[in-house]
């Protein structure tokens, strides 16, 4: 009996490897490949579209279907509780834990709801995706100094004022250890200020995928 389940252990250990094997050779030359060319497509289709047509429409739809496609292109499973609550004709200020980089694509992709991203300064810097972000309307957080600071939280009320919501991570920076670290009160002072909901946003699971010590280093077993 002993012998029978050490060769189905080893059996499947090995089943394991050539499943692994056969991921990295996909993510390699079709996932990775298909990813970098939607994002620049993303990209392109929100700054030429905020320029020409809709802002809420191009500001949010393109970050949405890319967001959708990258995390089905990977296979990775993705459920969704409580999204029926949400009434559909009130803002919110969006408040999520911070596991790791696939909550932007889980958010995005799935929240169902149009919104500004209450993002890093850094982020402007990036090529493509910051310019886009930028033509989108979501807002930097600069925290160079108080009056920086100010002009943040004043765009932020001014997008709640004109009916948007706002995703915001309170956290600050995602997580080292996957644990939920300390809420910063920023994000709480403005949905007080404006009379709004808090609306918080659970994120279970992407830390497993692709952890901030191991970025574009992640698990297809997650």
């Amino acid at each position: 009996m002993s012998n029978t389940a050490t060769q189905q252990q080893k059996q499947s250990s090995i089943a394991m490897l050539v499943i692994t094997f056969l991921y990295r050779i996909y993510m390699l030359f079709i996932a990775f490949p298909l990813f970098l060319f939607a994002s620049v497509l993303t990209a392109l289709t929100t700054t030429i579209g905020c320029q020409i047509g809709n802002g809420h429409f191009w500001g949010y739809y393109p970050g949405k279907w890319w967001s959708w496609f990258t995390i089905r292109i990977l296979f990775l499973p993705v459920k969704i509780e409580g999204r029926e609550n949400l009434d559909p004709k009130q803002s919110y200020v969006f408040v999520s834990n911070h596991q790791g980089a696939f909550d932007i694509f889980l958010i995005y992709g799935f929240l169902g709801r149009n919104f500004k991203w209450m993002m890093k300064k850094a982020i402007r810097k990036i090529p493509l995706v910051g310019l886009a972000c930028e033509k989108a309307h979501h807002i930097f957080v600069d925290k160079s100094g108080a009056s920086k600071i100010k002009k943040t939280y004043d765009t932020a009320r001014e997008t709640l004022r004109e009916g948007m919501s706002v995703v915001v991570f309170p956290e600050g920076a995602r997580s080292f250890t996957g644990h939920m670290g300390k809420f910063r009160r920023g994000a709480f002072m403005l949905a007080d200020e404006l009379q709004l909901p808090v609306c918080p946003l659970t994120i279970n699971g992407s830390f497993d995928v692709m952890p901030r010590t191991k970025d574009w280093h992640f698990s297809c077993m997650a």
